[in-house]
């Protein structure tokens, strides 16, 4: 557990959480999210549209394709990812592994309908078993009073698996959708400083130029003088870092599975 940090501006080198058109409730093409990213100065942006079990969203092939996307754009990197729906307790998702295997990270994201609300025990199990799948990266938006979740279980599985819990700054502003969400993350960020959880910042951007918009996330940060260390996009070196662990434990869990299903 890293110590409380001091008071200073924190420094969120990647996006990780954004949406383009091909999500169908998002406003902007990838090309612009690129541009406005290196605008603002981020060394990383994650393209991450919703998969397929949500109505609008794209199918599986628009992220088997996503090869044809260049990574290197030149003070920028691309990374190709997907926002996954987790779709039962049992923590499965709707894209196959086949394709998630092609894919550089995944946020892993609890949404209505797909979703039954207001269930929190169903709620943690369907959290907690999909951060076992080896292919999710991040938890995405844990904050919403929708989808009630055990804090500290959730916080747990978070340390066990090396997933990241989202701070998601669109959640944070006025008139989310998410309700409870700034007291949510207060339960969550407090319980992760305490494991030595890692978290990461994200815009949830559905449009360009709220590309890079982390102030509400960081404010909270701030207020709770979390680590920065344990921010794991803070720094190129923390995500790397972050990075290659949960890369290792993916691979000891997926022999376990394997080792179960024989």
């Amino acid at each position: 557990m890293g110590k409380p940090r001091e008071d200073k501006k924190m420094n969120i080198i990647a996006d990780l959480h954004t949406h383009t058109i091909a999500s169908g409730h998002a406003y902007s093409t990838l090309m612009e999210n690129i541009n406005f990213a290196k605008v603002k100065g981020l060394q990383v942006l994650g393209a991450s549209d919703h998969a397929p079990a949500l109505d609008d969203a794209p199918k599986e092939t628009y992220f088997l394709n996503l090869r044809v996307v260049g990574k290197d754009r030149d003070t920028l990197k691309v990374l190709h990812g997907a926002e996954l729906n987790i779709l039962n307790e049992y923590g499965e998702v709707d894209l196959s592994d086949k394709t998630l295997s092609r894919l550089d990270y995944t946020v892993a994201s609890l949404h209505y309908p797909v979703f039954p609300k207001n269930r929190r025990f169903l709620c943690t199990d369907a959290a907690i078993a999909a951060m076992g799948n080896p292919f999710i990266t991040i938890l995405g938006h844990p904050d919403d009073d929708l989808f009630p979740l055990d804090y500290e279980a959730l916080t747990l599985a978070a340390k066990y698996y090396h997933v990241a819990l989202e701070v998601n700054n669109s959640s944070l502003c006025p008139g989310s959708f998410r309700a409870g969400a700034a007291d949510n993350y207060r339960r969550m960020l407090r319980l992760a400083r305490k494991h030595g959880v890692p978290v990461i910042v994200s815009s949830d951007s559905h449009i360009c130029d709220n590309i890079g918009n982390f102030s509400r996330a960081l404010a909270l940060l701030n207020e709770l003088r979390f680590p920065e260390e344990l921010v794991a996009n803070s720094s190129l070196k923390r995500l790397a870092e972050f990075w290659e662990r949960r890369k290792s434990i993916a691979i000891s869990e997926s022999k376990n599975h394997l080792l179960f299903a024989v």
